[in-house]
């Protein structure tokens, strides 16, 4: 079947992309993977490529003082400049610290800030210092986390506005800035909607009389995924910068911490309490030595991180105007897309390859997000449901005020389990994320899902459902009575088309539904043993 490609030309597609699918990405073979914000796929020639690295040169633990220490220890300084440059980061002015992922990078911020105030409180009074933190509505978890550790009481800004005139010193309580170390934390790209917040705020925070002692976080992980992170200039830069390689890569799984040299809170990091030996145990190094491979492999395919934003940003363009335009045949809008006035999708200042949204009945009524979520794994199409870690978003986007937030927990509602519909509203939303390997058949077949499944839904679909059994996601197994009924002929083209379309959804549903009701109201399923 030839893919319809109607509205979609954009000279900033990169059609080289389709050519190296099969080959670089065979794993995607009858797959359609839109999970890139969680992780990317490694290429082929990746994988290979450090698997003979690793086989043909000898690489010891970097702490000892043998030749293949030396080795790895010079292999990972070469790679740290080399990371550095790949986010245009001079390394006369930054410094890089290779951790496990972006949530570890913030976790070693927090423990250096409340390990310096809580170094301060031996001093006389006037000298004690307290951490104070503030952070942006469109936070991660990872970083909203970091209040819990705020003993000298921490903000969360409702919207951009409020970081802006915070800034310019409006409407902002007066803090003893000699006795309070201040840290403000944000992330470049929601997580939930792909909304990309202002790049400048590090800078202007830094200019300010208001916030000038202000240190700055920056969450990169989710931007940094199909954008360029420029750090080519040092004072716009934030103090701290974070991300996760694999987010980009796909391998290795490997994050990072970048550290403007000129900030003071480079001093408030290298006075940590904990000591681990100079480093904290044995660096990652064979992960960092793969990372060396992953920054090649990437050129050679993608060319650079501006190509991959541009082919992203059309791609996604293209998935939002399709969803916008999906239908119910009484007229009513088959999705709800989740996004921002300040946001505009084709354009990658504004918006990152990342779109939330919900699937709605006829009536007007929400499809449980994890019901989505499961239909599709049925199909081979993977993607994200839930509230996406992101609390903030949640109670925006769903129209959840925080005392039913509150509630919600208290009734077990937690980022981990599946998302429901609680009162006419979804806990969560549907994420489909983009990557620097999609193509206009992943966006297609997403959409031809939607259509063929929930277009012209009843009102009747499961309450809850468990996982789908192995084999029947894998083969998409018809009973004989749906098979019958998407088969039927109806005596029009029209009829027989929705027949078609009715038969492939029983099919989902059925498969959802094939559970039975575990403890606590859990859905369970039997597994078919290999």
């Amino acid at each position: 079947m030839t893919l319809s490609r109607e509205g979609f030309s954009p000279q900033s597609y990169n059609y080289e992309v389709e050519n190296l699918r099969d080959q670089e990405y065979p794993c995607l073979k009858g797959e359609t993977y839109l999970d890139h914000g969680g992780s990317t796929i490694p290429a082929k020639s990746l994988l290979r490529e450090v698997a003979a690295d690793l086989s043909t040169h000898l690489y010891g633990n970097p702490h000892s003082a043998s030749a293949p220490s030396a080795l790895a220890g010079h292999r990972v300084d070469e790679i740290r400049e080399q990371a550095l440059r790949f986010f245009d980061a001079d390394p006369e002015h930054f410094d890089l610290v290779f951790v496990a992922n972006a949530t570890a990078a913030m976790k070693l911020v927090m423990d250096a800030f409340k390990d310096h105030c809580e170094g301060t409180q031996k001093l006389s009074r006037h000298h004690r210092q307290r951490f104070w933190y503030a952070y942006h509505r469109d936070a991660h978890n990872s970083l909203i986390g970091i209040r819990e550790a705020a003993e000298g009481g921490h903000r969360c800004f409702g919207s951009d506005q409020q970081v802006e005139d915070w800034i310019r010193g409006k409407n902002s309580k007066s803090t003893n800035k000699d006795r309070t170390v201040r840290l403000f934390g944000y992330c470049g790209q929601s997580n939930m909607t792909g909304r990309r917040l202002p790049r400048s705020w590090p800078s202007e925070i830094r200019h300010s009389p208001h916030t000038s002692d202000v240190h700055t976080l920056f969450d990169a992980a989710a931007l940094a995924t199909t954008a360029p992170l420029d750090l080519s200039n040092p004072g716009q830069a934030p103090d701290f910068t974070c991300l996760s390689f694999y987010k980009i890569f796909g391998s290795p799984d490997l994050g990072a911490l970048i550290i403007r040299k000129a900030s003071p809170g480079a001093q408030i990091l290298a006075s940590r309490r904990y000591f681990g030996g100079g480093t904290d145990g044995t660096l990652a190094f064979h992960s960092i030595i793969a990372l060396s491979s992953a920054f090649r492999t990437h050129a050679r395919l993608f060319k650079s991180m501006r190509h991959v934003s541009a082919h992203t940003t059309a791609l996604t363009a293209h998935l939002y105007k399709r969803l916008s335009s999906l239908r119910h045949i009484n007229g009513r809008p088959l999705v709800a897309v989740y996004n921002d006035s300040t946001a505009t999708f084709g354009d990658a200042h504004t918006q990152g390859a990342t779109i939330a949204f919900n699937v709605m009945r006829p009536d007007g009524t929400f499809v449980a997000p994890s019901t989505v979520e499961r239909a599709a794994n049925a199909r081979n199409i993977y993607l994200r449901s839930g509230s996406l870690c992101n609390p903030g978003g949640a109670a925006k986007y769903l129209g959840w005020t925080s005392a039913e937030l509150f509630k919600l927990y208290e009734e077990g509602l937690r980022c981990s389990r599946p998302s429901e519909v609680v009162s006419g509203r979804p806990t969560g939303v549907v994420r489909c994320s983009l990557g620097a390997v999609s193509i206009v058949r992943d966006v297609e077949t997403f959409l031809r899902f939607l259509e063929e499944v929930f277009g012209d839904c009843t009102a009747e679909e499961p309450a809850g459902a468990g996982e789908v059994p192995e084999t029947e996601a894998r083969t998409g197994t018809m009973t004989s009575s749906v098979r019958a009924s998407a088969e039927m002929s109806v005596g029009s083209a029209k009829a027989e088309q929705r027949s078609r379309r009715m038969g492939l959804r029983k099919l989902i549903l059925s498969c959802l539904s094939s559970g039975r009701r575990g403890r606590d109201g859990e859905e369970v399923v039997n597994l078919k043993e290999r």
